[in-house]
């Protein structure tokens, strides 16, 4: 006999069922406790820990006197989660991003594979460059499926005055609630060593990332290349 899924597990199951349809958007406030949990058919309790794991996925954000909202995804919300290169004293600082170039394709077998896309899908095939303290470090190759970003622009990705996952949010009501890394050690190539400004042969950290909304859907994938030469990338597990 299957093990039967404990109350407070449907109940975040349905919350965030009812974030990816936009009953709340990012920024909102949720209603009271007792009305959610009376939508929800739960007890007040069983309601609060489901919550309470979604506050913990950084799904949710509770303020101290004004209730729990959706989590935007602000500056220090993309430097806390979803960035993790520091300088040698481990400190994070917000990078400075230039497109190099932005052009609709077609999507290979892997870029298929990690967007569960059919082979040559349209996606949109962006490289960028960000660099900290005035020096480049990282080079982003990132492919996006074009269906979920219909009027996606070099222009509207460039000009963009916030992270690119607040772009999806606030422009396309996408929220990146996770991300998968896969880290190896590489050797840079000749473009590669040319825009980090690396001496051959140069070793560069390569980080296959893919970011995913609501319901497992992925909607960005990218291979990242960072020069290690004064920055490392830096993952705290745990609480503190």
């Amino acid at each position: 006999m299957a093990a039967q899924i404990p109350l407070y597990k449907d109940v975040k199951r349905r919350l965030t069922d009812a974030l990816h349809l936009g009953t709340w958007r990012h920024g909102q406030v949720l209603p009271p406790e007792p009305a959610l949990a009376e939508r929800f058919g739960a007890s007040v309790g069983t309601l609060r820990r489901a919550v309470g794991e979604l506050v913990g996925e950084g799904i949710l954000v509770r303020r101290q006197g004004s209730g729990t909202f959706v989590a935007s995804h602000t500056q220090d919300v993309m430097l806390t989660r979803f960035f993790r290169i520091v300088d040698r004293d481990g400190n994070k600082h917000l990078p400075r991003s230039q497109t190099l170039s932005f052009r609709r394709t077609h999507a290979d077998a892997a870029s298929a594979a990690a967007l569960r896309l059919r082979a040559g899908a349209p996606i949109l095939q962006i490289e960028a460059l960000l660099s900290l303290d005035g020096k480049p470090v990282i080079l982003d190759r990132i492919r996006l499926p074009a269906a979920l970003f219909p009027d996606m622009t070099r222009e509207v990705f460039s000009e963009r005055d916030i992270t690119i996952y607040a772009l999806y949010q606030s422009r396309y009501d996408i929220t990146v609630v996770r991300i998968e890394e896969s880290i190896t050690a590489a050797t840079a190539d000749a473009r590669v060593r040319t825009l980090l400004r690396l001496a051959a042969p140069a070793p560069v950290l390569r980080i296959a990332r893919t970011a995913y909304a609501h319901r497992d859907v992925p909607v960005d994938t990218r291979v990242r290349y960072v020069s290690t030469a004064r920055h490392r990338y830096l993952s705290v597990l745990g609480q503190r």
